[in-house]
């Protein structure tokens, strides 16, 4: 943005410049008249017509503000379409200013800063504003040290702007609760928000670290590292009520951010903790032995320690061995009888996202954090192939029936494309370029000719050969996450984040059936050997199994109708499979978990 200091806004001549942050510019300003200072924020964006007159409805609201830990927005006005707010002036600057990145506080100091940033929050929570950017950026040092809770003006950011791009990783995303990433931002977002401040100015580090899209995944799927990590003299009072303010579940955060606030200070200065609150709870290990792998509700569990968070789960082609990997970079193998451990992988050096059996089950294609897929022979852990040809976080991995090549996507900057590439030697062969948004599942048809890949709202289906097209199923209303063509291969059964299970006819894409009753977006689903039915499981670990033929000629139905309904472990992780009889299935949790239903 071009500087504009010595030029006039209003009634404010602009003296200097104080700061530049995602969206704005503020600058030290001069009354002409009164001669009082003020800081004048430029937001970086043009207004339409229409988009003035919301920016003046949003200024107005935000003008409504009056508490003493608020800067009071004084004034504003659009000078040729370009924003601007008139507010006080902190001369102390902010708390990032006084505390740079790195610096631990002492406790006393953060439950002070804390108990006025909760103040504001909840003042600005019961006049129905949510933040949406809390962080030490945003937090100033008043005339008497007193903290003022600024720019709750991020919304007039967001629109009518002709700037797209995400927000800075090192602010918003930082600092952002799972459920505001998700679009979704309510009052514990913001208390989610500052219990991340707290966390870096008890542990000179936040919680989650790395690219946009790293940290991004990480606060929908990593459990924060332990306070105790950082700072072994952290209380585990202390420590206890700030994991609890960064449960990914906002229902199950403090019931306001005044309640954080008051908890963490009675855990600093009495040791203990408020009603409700548990210490942090400790891994307990897992027994090194299961039941037998039975035809019934069965459950078992591996040998391992610890259960760091899990991303991927998948099922070897013969059901006897499960492959897991995420957050500690590694992936465990399984055997499903004893719960042993067999294989640990070790070759990545990010967390894994996804990964996949070859059809003859030697080996795996396991992809990461570090934007690679690594395929690995399954006895040995040898890796035999590495792929790095993508910008982003890869979403997804398949194999084709031959075993010969496999199919990747990402997620991050301009990478939409899917890329074909030999499994044996990790050489690229062909870039499928045609999808508008990243794509989020691949499948490949069972004679390995066409595959489908799944977008937002899309899934298109193309000659693996050359690309050609050969449908485009439009169906659903939000990102595609997972795909299966049925046994003949005329069909395809996709889901995702709406959680409808949609299956249409694949030439033309051509909806016959819509199955409803998951709460949560589903993560994975399979066709029996039959073609008849199919199952699926969502995030909120509800298994459902839908009879195919029945709905052939009908738009929806209910579970209860034509459906079994089942609950897996709870885990945000799973993997489901049609036993060889066709009768029973199979989910794998990411919580090292095996159960088993009789659905027909």
């Amino acid at each position: 943005m071009t500087d504009r200091t010595g030029q006039q806004l209003g009634n404010y001549l602009l003296l200097r410049l104080l700061g530049r942050g995602g969206f704005a510019t503020v600058y030290l300003g001069e009354h002409i008249h009164l001669n009082t200072l003020a800081a004048i924020k430029v937001l970086d964006t043009r207004l339409s017509s229409d988009g003035i007159d919301q920016f003046r409805e949003e200024a107005r609201t935000i003008a409504r503000l009056e508490h003493p830990n608020i800067v009071r927005v004084l004034d504003f006005g659009v000078e040729e379409t370009t924003p601007f707010l008139v507010m006080g002036y902190a001369p102390n600057g902010t708390l990032r200013q006084l505390y740079p990145t790195g610096t631990r506080l002492p406790a006393s100091t953060i439950v002070t800063y804390v108990k006025q940033a909760a103040a504001a929050l909840y003042y600005a929570h019961t006049q129905k504003l949510i933040h949406r950017d809390v962080k030490p950026e945003n937090m100033l040092l008043g005339r008497n040290s007193e903290v003022l809770l600024s720019d709750f003006g991020l919304a007039m950011g967001t629109f009518s702007s002709s700037q797209d791009t995400p927000r800075d990783a090192s602010g918003t995303i930082a600092y952002m609760a799972p459920e505001q990433a998700r679009g979704k931002p309510r009052p514990a977002s913001d208390q989610y928000a500052l219990a991340i401040t707290v966390y870096e100015w008890l542990c000179g580090t936040r919680p989650f670290n790395g690219s946009y899209e790293e940290i991004a995944v990480q606060h929908v799927l990593h459990e924060p590292p332990s306070l105790y990590r950082f700072q072994p003299d952290i209380s585990p009072a202390m420590e206890a009520v700030v994991l609890r303010a960064l449960i990914k579940d906002p229902h199950q955060r403090f019931a306001t951010v005044q309640d954080f606030a008051d908890a963490l200070e009675q855990a600093y200065s009495t040791g203990t903790l408020p009603g409700g609150v548990t210490s942090p709870p400790v891994s307990a290990a897992h027994d090194e032995t299961s039941s037998e792998y039975a035809i019934h509700r069965v459950s078992t569990r591996t040998e391992r320690t610890q259960t760091p968070a899990i991303h991927a789960v998948a099922w070897s082609p013969d059901r006897r061995r499960i492959a897991s990997g995420g957050h500690d970079r590694t992936v465990q193998v399984w055997d499903v009888k004893t719960a042993l451990v067999s294989l640990i992988y070790r070759g990545h050096v990010a967390g894994v996202t996804t990964l996949a059996w070859s059809p003859d089950g030697q080996r795996i294609a396991s992809a990461s954090l570090d934007k690679t897929v690594q395929v690995w022979d399954t006895a040995n852990g040898q890796r035999i192939a590495s792929y790095d040809g993508h910008s982003g976080m890869i979403h997804t991995v398949a194999w084709s029936p031959d075993g010969q090549s496999i199919a990747s996507a990402s997620g991050g900057g301009q990478d939409k494309a899917v890329q074909l590439w030999n499994a044996s030697t990790g050489r690229h062969s062909y870039t499928y370029p045609h999808h508008t948004y990243w794509v989020r599942a691949v499948a490949w048809s069972p004679n390995g000719k066409w595959l489908a890949s799944g977008s937002l709202k899309e899934v298109q289906v193309w000659n693996a050969a050359n690309g050609q097209k050969v449908s485009t199923f439009r169906g659903h209303e939000g990102w595609v996450r997972a795909l299966a063509w049925s046994p003949d291969g005329k069909r395809i059964v996709s889901t995702g984040e709406d959680k409808a299970v949609q299956v249409w006819e694949v030439t033309r894409g051509h909806l016959i059936a819509t199955f409803r009753g998951h709460n949560e977006w589903v993560s994975s689903i399979a066709w029996s050997s039959d073609g008849k039915h199919i199952v699926s499981v969502s995030k909120d670990a509800l298994v459902q199994v839908w009879d195919v033929e029945h709905q052939q000629h009908t738009s929806s139905s209910r579970t209860s109708s034509h459906g079994l309904t089942f609950h897996a472990h709870a885990s945000s992780t799973h993997a489901v499979v049609w036993l060889p009889d066709d009768k029973h299935i199979a989910s794998a949790s990411g919580d090292g978990s095996v159960q088993v239903w009789q659905a027909i």
